[in-house]
């Protein structure tokens, strides 16, 4: 789906509003937090930290690395 939107100054930033329809069905509300990506396409908004999966990634490296102290301080 393709909607075109009109940038407008909010305070010192710059908003774009969502038409209605699009909102309820993204499921997206008022305060709501979303993520702007800047892609070689443009942008890419999504609700989605861009960041979690690297979090992850570390975290399971960590888990297999110290499972067995971990499981002892889960006792």
């Amino acid at each position: 789906m393709v909607k075109k939107v009109t940038l407008r100054r909010m305070g010192g930033s710059v908003g774009a509003t969502l038409p209605k329809e699009m909102a309820e069905r993204l499921h997206v509300q008022p305060g709501d937090e979303l993520f702007v990506i800047e892609t070689d396409r443009g942008l890419l908004l999504t609700p989605y930290d861009p960041t979690f999966e690297q979090a992850m990634a570390a975290y399971e490296k960590t888990a297999r690395k110290y499972r067995n102290a971990l499981r002892e301080l889960a006792k």
